[in-house]
């Protein structure tokens, strides 16, 4: 039997069982929709799916970049779906995706990569991904989202610990909205937005690739020293901070030109 390395994307429904025991039409309707946005998207991502049991499917893929975009656009459209959908019929997924050796067997695919695939996906939250060390290795400087690190997984049937990666599903690689004025915001309500403010900074910072983190990481530092050693009456931090913040801002400004105008 021949053999070849391939990157593999396993999904699974979650609580289908439940949405079949309360109307089997509907589940089926929303298990059929969206099969249907995966099979789009696995041609537009130059993948083909191999095979289905149940409410799972099996797909692979000649990229590994294009594989994990492919699974995040599929997050992404079924968490659309399921937004207009009642809370109990929505049909969320998990999804594993894993760069392994397989067995062919005509159109289908076997072996250790496979299973590795589907151990990842249980591991997901649902509308989650969980991607293995090899899968990180090879996408995380090509895409925007970022991973956080789940350490070696011991997963059945495997003999040796995976390594493994949640991808972090940021909708937008864009710097959040700074154009809301603080000086008129008062009391609590401008604690709570600094502190969204912050967050969404640093949820954006941890999404870019490392130079951008390396960037953000350097001007922190300077003003730390600035604050210990002259305190911030003296703020000579900015000055050596001026090339990480252009580097900071032309990412930024490079991320928006990409995404296109508003409409």
């Amino acid at each position: 039997m021949k053999r070849k390395l391939t990157t593999i994307f396993c999904a699974d429904g979650v609580a289908f069982g439940k949405l079949m025991e309360a109307d089997e039409d509907a589940a089926m309707a929303s298990l059929q929709r969206r099969r249907e946005i995966m099979r789009e998207l696995f041609e537009k991502h130059d993948g083909r799916q191999v095979n289905t049991w149940g409410d799972a499917i099996i797909a692979e893929f000649v990229s590994v970049v294009e594989a994990v975009r492919c699974a995040v656009e599929v997050q992404e459209a079924i968490e659309s779906e399921n937004a207009s959908m009642a809370r109990n019929r929505r049909l969320p997924f998990r999804i594993g995706v894993n760069l392994g050796d397989v067995m062919i067997d005509g159109e289908d695919i076997y072996g250790d990569g496979v299973n590795v695939a589907s151990r990842l996906q249980e591991m997901a939250d649902p509308g989650g991904i969980v991607v293995s060390g090899a899968v990180h290795y090879f996408a995380h400087k090509q895409l925007a989202v970022g991973f956080n690190f789940l350490g070696e997984q011991k997963v059945k049937s495997i003999e040796e610990p995976v390594k493994s990666y949640s991808v972090n599903m940021v909708r937008s690689n864009a710097p959040p909205d700074m154009s809301t004025d603080p000086i008129s915001i008062k009391g609590d309500d401008a604690f709570s937005k600094y502190g969204q403010r912050a967050d969404g900074w640093l949820n954006w910072i941890r999404a870019q690739p490392k130079s951008v983190q390396r960037s953000a990481f350097m001007i922190a530092m300077f003003f730390g020293i600035n604050v210990v050693f002259s305190g911030i009456a003296t703020p000579w931090f900015i000055f050596p901070s001026i090339p990480f913040a252009f580097h900071i801002w032309r990412r930024a400004r490079k991320l928006r030109r990409s995404q296109g105008p508003e409409t």
